[in-house]
């Protein structure tokens, strides 16, 4: 279990959150259109995992508009953002924005155990049941190149470091 804040506040988070040189486990988190995706959806290809609450908060909705704009030009990589958002809202929100270089991806189905799986389940507060602030970036094969567990949920990432390994 991690801890993280919330405006200064302490925030419980379960699971175990990855480490460069983890591998990631499998998911299977809901697309654009509802259908279920795992990682052999970008197979072959590095992913970085946007990880945030809500896409309808300032800094996660930052986030989103950032890797969309600096992941967009680093070749053979896929930004994967995922929250407890439903795909309509998380399609909703791009579509407004006219962002197109990010994957959208809905923990709806079972918020639990992705969130455990990687380490970023939210478990009290006015948060309890959504995912943890993080980035988390995977090598080709699923292995954990670099990841960040934001240290305050308001926070931006450290997009710099975690770009800085796909280079």
């Amino acid at each position: 279990m991690s801890s993280v804040t919330l405006k200064g506040n302490p925030v419980a988070v379960g699971g175990k959150f990855l480490t460069k040189g983890d591998k990631a486990p499998d998911f299977q988190l809901a697309d654009a259109k509802r259908n279920l995706l795992g990682l052999d959806a970008f197979a072959g290809k590095r992913k970085v995992l946007n990880i945030f609450p809500s896409i309808d908060t300032p800094t996660c909705a930052t986030s989103v508009r950032t890797f969309n704009k600096e992941a967009s030009s680093v070749s053979n990589t896929v930004v994967l953002c995922v929250s407890a958002d439903l795909p309509f809202a998380q399609s909703r929100f791009c579509g407004a924005e006219g962002l197109e270089n990010v994957v959208t991806l809905s923990t709806f189905r079972d918020t639990a155990k992705f969130a455990n799986d990687y380490g970023v389940f939210i478990t009290d507060s006015s948060l309890a049941g959504l995912t943890a602030r993080a980035v988390v970036v995977l090598d080709e094969n699923n292995q954990v190149l670099h990841s960040e567990l934001v240290g305050e949920i308001a926070d931006e990432p450290n997009y710099a470091a975690a770009l800085a390994v796909l280079k």
